[in-house]
């Protein structure tokens, strides 16, 4: 198969499930040809089959491996004829508790994926991207990366940190004529709702049902990581309460921090 030249390519990590899924769905229905790249074969094939025929190349990548990435991007490469018009860094993992009773196995694991993850595919990409006309990365944050999100302390750092990479990439890049771009989603459905709690046989999930707090359509997630592969801004929220989130971490922090403490769950 020989890609027209014209077709815009998009490289995706997490492509196996959730909002990688359903980001590879949405900008392969818009005519990109797609990278679907996961930690999971068979999550990858269940993708596949939601794609028009022709409008996609796939491997498993374990985004801790960086000698897996320069694979990847070299076989992504070959599919697009060294075009990569969007990197969209999404692969994520989390663990929901107490601090102290998260495994620091599992915090370290947390780190690897969220943050060094990303930091990987950057430096794997890079070339391509800078040989792309009008590229750009898209970094998975979260709305845990707006406000402390206790019981998610060690994913809400990941996630703080994915911001802060995209903003100084965002500034150093330009000199390359490459944005960068983070996406920050609330609760949407996605298997990451059912990451454990740390000391209980409960999942995420359960405490989201208790309070009541929303949970999104992936749809938004995906209508969301396309705008930030085209917009201007830098920071694109997903969800209703990413952005009454913003809103409140920006301009009633105190409040903010008592109503969580308020919410927290009592022993």
């Amino acid at each position: 198969m020989t890609l027209p030249s014209d077709r815009k390519t998009i490289f995706i990590t997490g492509a196996g499930s959730g909002i990688g899924r359903a980001t590879a769905k949405l900008f392969a229905e818009r005519g990109w040809f797609v990278g679907l790249y996961d930690i999971s074969a068979e999550g990858l094939v269940a993708t596949q089959k939601l794609l028009p025929e022709g409008r996609h190349t796939s491997g498993v990548l374990d985004v801790r491996d960086r000698e897996a990435w320069r694979n990847a991007v070299g076989q992504f490469a070959d599919a697009t004829r060294g075009r990569l018009n969007v990197l969209f860094n999404n692969a994520g993992v989390g663990r929901h508790g107490w601090f102290e009773d998260i495994a620091h196995d599992d915090s370290d694991w947390q780190i690897d994926v969220n943050l060094k993850g990303v930091v990987n595919g950057v430096y794997a990409a890079l070339p391509l991207l800078r040989k792309t006309p009008g590229a750009r990365i898209v970094n998975t944050a979260s709305a845990a990366g707006l406000v402390g999100s206790p019981q998610l302390a060690v994913y809400s750092a990941t996630k703080f940190a994915v911001r802060g990479l995209s903003e100084a990439l965002d500034v150093e890049f330009s000199r390359y004529g490459v944005r960068v771009t983070c996406l920050m989603p609330s609760f949407i459905e996605t298997p990451i709702l059912d990451m454990p709690t740390g000391g209980r046989n409960t999942v995420l999930r359960d405490q989201i049902k208790a309070t009541n707090a929303e949970v999104e359509p992936v749809e938004v997630a995906a209508e969301a990581a396309w705008k930030a592969a085209h917009g201007e801004a830098v920071h694109y929220t997903a969800g209703r309460m990413a952005q009454r989130l913003r809103t409140a971490a920006r301009f009633f922090p105190n409040g903010l921090r008592k109503q969580l403490i308020a919410s927290l769950p009592k022993d």
